[in-house]
């Protein structure tokens, strides 16, 4: 639990200082360099298929949605404006201002989404879909197991995350030091073997669903839908 909590603090600390500026950088759309602009197509692949799975149910406007570890609100306001009643949260409070904001931008005053600093192990309240996507890289797998868990409990009918898959090619370039190159980089990213995930996943009551992956130079994701048995 101390290695839990110590990448906790880490990742607070690295999202609310350098980290937050990188970042804000990548899900914006202002000028960055080629490894970043990569990056931030991958993430937006990864947002991009879960709206279109969410879309093509015909029953977004009706959907109560979590979605923990917001960043800056890249699929929280979309949904939002699709109509589903949205509750985003995440561990950085300059994260929750900067999506805040880009709210009020999108959205005007509509108080959709409703957002706020929290770490995934204090979310409560119960939803319809619990998405959580490019947070468990952030945690080794034996605590991403109990984050899973806890979620689990918060999704009455789906849980959708992504994670990066630990591949034989990814783990290598994880090792020469390109699979999050940069000078800002402060915090560990760990691989989770998908069977691994998808056992945490059956063993909560959950079946899977759609599958999806995207891969870019330099951003890989798989992502995984998980309904409730």
């Amino acid at each position: 639990m101390t290695n839990a909590v110590n990448d906790k603090a880490v990742v607070k600390d690295y999202f609310n200082a350098t980290g937050f500026d990188r970042w804000r950088r990548i899900y914006g759309d202002g000028e960055v360099n080629k490894v970043q602009k990569d990056i931030r197509i991958g993430h937006q692949q990864t947002i991009d298929t879960v709206i279109d799975w969410l879309k093509s149910d015909g029953n977004l406007a009706e959907l109560s949605i979590c979605d923990a570890g917001c960043g800056v609100g890249s699929l929280s306001i979309p949904l939002a404006q699709a109509g589903a009643k949205v509750w985003a949260s995440d561990i950085s409070e300059k994260m929750v201002g900067e999506a805040r904001e880009k709210a009020k931008e999108v959205l005007g005053e509509i108080y959709n989404p409703t957002f706020s600093v929290q770490d995934l192990e204090s979310l409560g309240g119960k939803y319809h879909t619990v998405v959580c996507l490019d947070v468990l890289i952030h945690y080794p797998t034996e605590d991403a197991a109990k984050m899973i868990g806890h979620l689990a409990s918060l999704a009455e009918n789906r849980l959708i995350l992504s994670f990066a898959p630990k591949t034989l090619c990814l783990t290598i370039l994880k090792k020469i030091g390109e699979f999050f190159p940069g000078p800002s980089k402060t915090t560990r990213a760990y691989q989770h073997k998908e069977a691994d995930i998808i056992k945490i996943l059956e063993n909560n009551g959950f079946t899977i669903g759609r599958t999806s992956m995207t891969s870019t130079r330099f951003y890989f994701s798989r992502i995984l839908e998980a309904v409730r048995n």
